[in-house]
């Protein structure tokens, strides 16, 4: 959403919770979130469920990896309407796992994560068109 909105940084607050979000440079994605505690947490840090415990006033940096568009056409999230989406939000993939067809032409093309990983967020939209190079994903490496 910030990519489509033109949007670099953008703050919200809702009582003691606070979340900032900021746009990259193009070396990778970055999204500071205080969120609660005083010291920082390691993303690599291992955590029984996963999920680290955040503290308030704990700013915490996650890298993640952009899955982009490799050319300009139409996202589709499954193989056809009927279908389940290839990927969701929380799906491990790994190189090879398709994420989704690119349509161009009337060629349909699959593409690959090329990565492993968790999917943090889908980008992409189905039946939105898409630019070379946007980014279609985000994966928090595994």
């Amino acid at each position: 959403m910030m990519v489509s909105n033109d949007l670099s940084e953008l703050s919200l607050r809702d009582g003691d919770v606070e979340l900032n979000l900021r746009r990259p440079g193009p070396a990778g994605a970055m999204i500071p979130a205080p969120m609660q505690g005083p010291a920082l947490i390691s993303p690599q840090a291992p955590h029984p469920s996963g999920v680290p415990d955040f503290k308030k006033g704990e700013v915490v940096n996650i890298e993640f990896h952009e899955i982009r568009s490799p050319m300009v056409g139409t996202f589709y999230a499954s193989p056809d309407p009927e279908s389940p989406a290839f990927v969701q939000v929380g799906s491990h993939v790994g190189p090879s796992t398709v994420v989704c067809i690119l349509e161009a032409m009337k060629v349909f093309s699959e593409i690959k994560a090329e990565t492993s990983g968790v999917i943090d967020r889908i980008l992409g939209r189905d039946g939105q068109a898409v630019e070379y190079g946007q980014p279609l994903f985000l994966v928090r490496p595994a």
